[in-house]
């Protein structure tokens, strides 16, 4: 699965008010929440699959780069959010540097492939300097989702 497949508009939080990952990872959650991605009264088990899988390691990979992500059985297709922060969020990233792009996603219980494939498609864009930057100069959540179909499909 590529980013363009798992995001809307909607899914697009073009300002974070997180200052840590925990926090980032509440916000995106309550964004796929309110968009109606994942149910209200399975928010908590989520959360939690999310920031087990969290502290295991962070997932904070360098270059500005945070890709939360967790497997569980509480939804039936990949889905995800991306959020955004000027400031840039501590997310105990590798390189000791601020996360500035927040791509948190889930997939179903099960689908190890999957998760790995989406997992890898993610970071491979992410890495690409022009295409953080895109994103980061980017005055909307439209816009940038420009930027993720436009990338996406190079």
């Amino acid at each position: 699965m590529d980013l363009a497949d798992i995001l809307g508009r909607e899914q697009i939080v073009p300002e974070l008010k997180a200052t840590n990952r925990w926090e980032a990872i509440d916000e995106l959650i309550a964004n796929l929440v309110a968009t109606g991605k994942i149910q209200a009264g399975d928010r908590d088990a989520v959360t939690a699959a999310v920031k087990k899988r969290e502290t295991s390691m962070s997932t904070g990979i360098g270059f500005g780069i945070g890709i939360p992500h967790a497997s569980t059985d509480l939804i039936f297709e990949v889905v995800g959010a991306l959020g955004r922060s000027d400031k840039g969020v501590n997310f105990d990233a590798l390189d000791n540097q601020p996360v500035k792009l927040v791509m948190l996603f889930l997939v179903p219980q099960g689908q190890f492939q999957k998760h790995l494939h989406t997992l890898a498609n993610i970071a491979k864009l992410l890495h690409k300097a022009d295409f953080r930057e895109a994103l980061e100069k980017s005055s909307n959540a439209d816009t940038m989702l420009g930027v993720i179909r436009e990338h996406g499909k190079k």
